[in-house]
């Protein structure tokens, strides 16, 4: 058994996981959370229910979650060009993505709780109908994954680390020319 799993039973994970839907349950929930037995109950709580409350808002566009789960000196580890630091940068990019792909939904396709950290692996699906900057969308499906690594501090996000594909996403979009298919 991976150490991460040691001294902490199934129905631990099934309580921590039912204390934070109780606490929010139109939040999203992972579909495979696992949790380093180390982790205090309540700090495993508060970082679990942190990074719903951020995810949830990837999913729905509403800022109120980014703000309850983002620290007011959030910093983004791996800030892209462009983009404003703290807080401001995911609520613009949120804007921009859903008014891009107004149908963008997100789901947690793991949670890994590890000390102060939280890692997520994220899926996004939705149609380009809308507009990204000066493109209009035909519809084209947009299906992409990311990643993201919290560090979580007193309940609330304190840095982020992210990685997106990209590069999928902009092909999807026809912002990048997909490769030629081998016959």
């Amino acid at each position: 058994m991976p150490s991460f799993f040691r001294g902490l039973s199934a129905a631990v994970v099934l309580s921590l996981a039912a204390g934070s839907a109780q606490a929010e349950t139109s939040l999203l929930q992972p579909r495979q959370l696992i949790i380093d037995g180390s982790v205090p109950k309540a700090q495993a709580e508060a970082q679990i229910l942190a990074a719903r409350r951020y995810d949830t808002f990837w999913n729905t566009g509403e800022d109120a979650l980014a703000n309850a789960a983002l620290a007011t000196n959030f910093t983004d580890r791996t800030l892209p060009p462009g983009r404003a630091q703290g807080p401001a940068g995911p609520l613009a990019v949120s804007r921009l993505m859903h008014a891009a792909v107004p149908d963008l939904s997100c789901e947690i396709e793991q949670m890994l709780v590890v000390g102060d950290r939280v890692v997520v692996h994220l899926h996004f699906r939705g149609h380009f109908s809308g507009r990204f900057k000066d493109v209009q969308g035909q519809g084209q499906a947009i299906d992409f994954i990311a990643t993201d690594i919290y560090r979580i501090a007193g309940g609330r996000i304190i840095d982020n680390w992210h990685l997106e594909d990209n590069l999928t996403l902009m092909q999807q979009m026809g912002l990048v020319p997909a490769p030629e298919k081998k016959a």
